[in-house]
């Protein structure tokens, strides 16, 4: 194992969604409409693997928004001249 490290090689399992697959599922979840079951079916996971993925999901779907959100960029103060 150490000699397969040195050389580079990924060892363990592979992960079950890619980070688009991820950033996807964050984009459907911000929508009442979709279940996180339907989610799952569609990219082909479980349930659960949404919940590990998406952790801030486990707060329920106003904490999923909440961090979702952009945050607002400060407007530039005018001075006075």
């Amino acid at each position: 194992m150490d000699a397969a490290r040195a050389r580079g090689a990924r060892l363990g399992r592979p992960p079950a969604m890619t980070e688009e697959q991820v950033r996807h599922a964050r984009d459907l979840l911000a929508r009442p409409e979709n279940t996180v079951t339907s989610i799952a079916k569609l990219l082909g996971v479980s349930r659960n693997t949404i919940y590990n993925y998406v952790p801030e999901l486990k707060g329920g779907r106003l904490a999923l928004a909440e961090s979702t959100k952009t945050a607002e960029l400060p407007r530039p103060s005018r001075s006075e001249d």
